[in-house]
């Protein structure tokens, strides 16, 4: 199992996010996530949060992710 650790800005902006691709914004790589693992984010306190999921799809997802 992976967590992929989130860090948000005051204004909910994503301003950090673990095992981001390659030219991706980390709050384009967050609303792929989101999008992609619909019920494995877990918000945490102080503006924070994870998505857990296994190494399997999270490689998967970032090799199919041509985001920009």
């Amino acid at each position: 199992m992976v967590l992929v650790h989130v860090r948000f800005a005051p204004d909910g902006s994503v301003t950090e996010i673990g095992e981001r691709p390659a030219g991706a914004t980390p709050q384009k790589w967050f609303d792929t996530l989101s999008e992609e693992l619909k019920g494995q984010y877990q918000p945490l306190s102080g503006g924070r949060g994870v998505f857990r999921e296994t190494r399997t799809r999270i490689e998967a997802l970032k090799s199919g992710a041509t985001i920009q």
